[in-house]
């Protein structure tokens, strides 16, 4: 069963504390990091959110200069345009760290050109070894695909349309049992993480050859917490 209440992987819990991956071995000139590496990275800076012990790395006015001849961001994140949302933060990293995406219910399929198009630049120009598609708890979107499932014309102008498009996600888990507005969010994170492993021609390739990671994530909005979707839910998503 799809739920927001899926675990982290083992080494969210467990992961060793590294002062390059903390503070962003990529902007200290490392070899590059694979895709596994920059979630752990990820996932520890979250920890530290949660646990009321932020860095604040690199958000000091010296720090924006290097960045104004280019970006080497660590990885790319779909996520909501949720106001309570905010990339940065949650996951305590800084400018020039993370190439962010946000649309209202982080949805892929049907979301145009100019989602897809985004995602694949991070990945062809700017060398992201990871995508995370991040979902939240109490998602606006998702709860009005439950609401308005079977009345496809009830909401007004782009908002009806932009809706419409996680509708499948939400029928995906119809008779679940359990928490509907939680299968519902996990079903809608994971059908975007496994539409973009088989985006081609950009994305499928890299992921086939095991350069590029795909992964699917859920905030809490009352713990500050983030967990990722474990292989069995992303795979029932494909």
């Amino acid at each position: 069963m799809l739920s927001t209440q899926i675990s982290r992987r083992s080494f969210g819990r467990s992961v060793l504390f590294s002062p390059g991956l903390a503070l962003g071995v990529r902007h200290a000139g490392a070899v590059p990091v694979t895709g596994d590496q920059v979630l752990r990275q990820l996932l520890t800076g979250n920890q530290r959110f949660v646990a009321g012990k932020p860095l604040h790395p690199r958000r000091r006015p010296e720090d924006f200069r290097p960045l104004a001849a280019g970006q080497k961001p660590i990885a790319c994140l779909v996520a909501c345009a949720d106001s309570r949302v905010a990339p940065e933060l949650l996951f305590d990293q800084g400018v020039g760290d993370l190439f962010v995406i946000r649309i209202a219910g982080n949805y892929v399929d049907g979301a145009g050109a100019s989602v897809k198009g985004s995602i694949e630049y991070a990945v062809a120009e700017l060398g992201v070894p990871l995508i995370l598609v991040l979902g939240h708890t109490e998602c606006g979107a998702v709860k009005a695909a439950i609401q308005h499932l079977d009345h496809p014309e009830a909401l007004p102008s782009y908002i009806n349309q932009l809706v419409n498009q996680i509708k499948p996600a939400v029928s995906a888990v119809q008779g679940q049992g359990g928490d509907v507005l939680g299968n519902a969010i996990a079903s809608n994170v994971s059908r975007s993480a496994a539409r973009l492993k088989t985006l081609e021609p950009i994305l499928a390739p890299r992921v086939k050859a095991g350069t590029l990671q795909v992964t699917g994530a859920v905030y809490d909005l009352s713990t500050g917490g983030v967990s990722v979707l474990n292989d069995k839910a992303l795979a029932l998503a494909g």
